[in-house]
């Protein structure tokens, strides 16, 4: 007999955000495609089938196409703008804080939004100021920029919540021990911390710390990004998924946010898409069996290593 419950409320989950101003949806919508061109109709798809949290970034390319999604479904009437959570990112070659404002605005008009729920430092490292986004030198590495600190910029983000431009900032692609050190020195402090984590990355010591201050976890490549070792054909996972009658990637996806973490997931397909928003509480065995039983540690993205994205292949 399938476990179905009469209606779950797990899909509906919000975390608050710290300063009582407002909250999440747990049941997140990443906007990074490598082909841009299927952007708008994505972001259509997941507003339709019922994402109202949406993870943008300047370094994506195409925040001007989600935010002509997002101006589309507002005109339909079938939401507002303050029933959307929109989250966008602040790049490394603008951590200068005069730079920061700028950017931000720059976002904004992009996404055609008048304010933005959460804005994240996209991550720690800051790269030499400009209009390339991936400044290199000769031989191909990385200029960072050594003339500012990471709590410089994120006093620079401080003052657009003071200014009532965005309801919250925080961090993402960084590591527990940066996050102490910002933690400690913010007068302001981040509501949210979005990183790499999934069954294989579980960041319980990161968890813990978040979840003593308040901060809300977000979590990228909550699936694993189709990387090997692939994630969603873990036994264990697999064996929970055939129990239970749901799929694999409703089972991390629900692990997920029953562990108190929010999540992002990408897809440009109708059917994955809303296989990822049909998600469904977990029994307790099941939670217990993943925490317990998969044993496998494996980080996808080095980005937290260089500021630089980027998922490494890795043969079978």
């Amino acid at each position: 007999m399938s476990y179905e419950p009469i209606f779950d409320a797990l899909r509906e989950t919000r975390f608050p955000l710290v300063n009582g101003c407002g909250d999440m949806p747990a049941v997140g919508f990443g906007t990074l495609f490598k082909d841009l061109s299927v952007t708008t109709q994505a972001i259509k798809h997941a507003l339709e089938t019922g994402f109202r949290h949406f993870d943008c970034a300047e370094r994506y390319r195409n925040e001007e196409m989600v935010g002509a999604a997002f101006k589309a479904f507002l005109e339909t009437g079938k939401a507002q703008r303050e029933d959307l959570f929109i989250t966008t990112k602040l790049w490394n070659t603008n951590h200068r804080p005069e730079r920061v404002l700028p950017a931000f605005e720059a976002s904004c008009r992009r996404l055609q939004v008048d304010y933005i729920d959460c804005y994240l430092i996209h991550t720690p490292f800051a790269f030499q100021p400009g209009d390339d986004q991936d400044p290199r030198d000769p031989f191909g590495h990385i200029i960072y920029d050594g003339g500012v600190t990471l709590i410089e910029t994120w006093r620079a983000m401080e003052r657009l919540v003071d200014e009532g431009r965005c309801k919250s900032i925080g961090l993402s692609d960084i590591t527990l021990q940066a996050l102490k050190e910002i933690v400690a020195q913010a007068r302001i402090k981040p509501a949210v911390v979005q990183v790499e984590s999934h069954p294989y990355l579980p960041e319980w010591e990161l968890l813990e710390f978040c979840q003593a201050h308040g901060i809300i976890v977000l979590a990228f490549a909550p699936l694993g990004h189709g990387m090997e070792p692939n994630v969603l054909e873990d036994e264990v996972i697999t064996g929970i998924a055939r129990r239970l009658q749901k799929s694999p990637a409703q089972v991390a996806l629900a692990w997920s946010v029953q562990r108190g973490v929010a999540f992002l997931t990408t897809s440009a397909t109708l059917s994955h898409i809303r296989e990822n928003f049909d998600i469904a509480t977990l029994p307790h065995r099941a939670m217990h069996e993943i925490r317990q039983d998969i044993t496998t540690r494996i980080r996808f993205n080095s980005v937290v290593e260089t500021g630089v994205p980027g998922f490494i292949p890795r043969k079978k």
